[in-house]
């Protein structure tokens, strides 16, 4: 997977920088933005077209509205209310703020994913190395990760269930045991599936679907204790 996501998003990345495009830090406007070595700013409220880098970071204002926002190097920053139609970085952490709404995918392969209260991912939530966290937001598309540990508090919503896949990397001989925790309030619905060992964590006071390949301790109170 991770091979498979270098070569595509730097192909996604590298599509928008021809010889229109610059170099260096750059501002958005209506038709977009494409840099390779510099950051990406959007400004708030507006309403632009796909945004993309290869050695910088993406901000989008917030209530702006973008196309697609990819980079390889970078983190991907989405304000509140702020709007995409799918964001995917490689090296890189990924925030959507508070109401921030993706319609499609958001992917990363280093990095982690935090999304903030009312935020909303279409499609599915994936990384592969690096914390997830969901803080009373809702995922569409299901949560899929490798190593990274995944915490979904609040009123949380996941649809497609969890997904943790057999670390088949160069770095297989990596033991360490992801920390899955649904806490109280969260709702996952569908397959939680575990190719590798983890620690999972359930709160009394959520609900969840099946579970394969790990069993489930369930906790009470606002945390687990282990």
């Amino acid at each position: 997977m991770r091979q498979y996501y270098l070569a595509a998003l730097l192909t996604v990345a590298m599509s928008g920088c021809d010889g229109g495009s610059v170099l260096g830090d750059v501002t958005a406007n209506q038709d977009g933005a494409h840099t390779v070595n510099g950051s990406i700013q959007v400004p708030a409220g507006l309403h632009s077209g796909a945004v993309g880098t290869v050695n910088g970071s993406i901000h989008v204002g917030e209530n702006a509205t973008v196309g697609s926002a990819n980079t390889v190097n970078g983190s991907i920053d989405m304000g509140t209310h702020a709007s995409a139609d799918s964001a995917s970085t490689v090296n890189g952490s990924v925030t959507l703020a508070a109401g921030a709404h993706v319609t499609h995918a958001v992917t990363t392969v280093n990095g982690s994913m935090n999304l903030g209260s009312d935020a909303e991912v279409g499609g599915a939530l994936q990384n592969v190395n690096g914390q997830i966290v969901l803080t009373a937001a809702h995922v569409a598309g299901g949560v899929r990760t490798v190593g990274g540990d995944i915490d979904i508090t609040g009123a949380s919503r996941v649809e497609g269930g969890i997904l943790v896949q057999k670390n088949n990397s160069w770095f297989g001989w990596d033991t360490r045991k992801p920390r899955i925790v649904i806490g109280p309030g969260a709702v996952v619905q569908g397959d939680l599936r575990f190719e590798r060992a983890v620690q999972l964590y359930v709160s009394e006071q959520a609900s969840i679907g099946p579970v394969t390949g790990a069993t489930a301790v369930r906790y009470a109170g606002k945390a687990p204790t282990g």
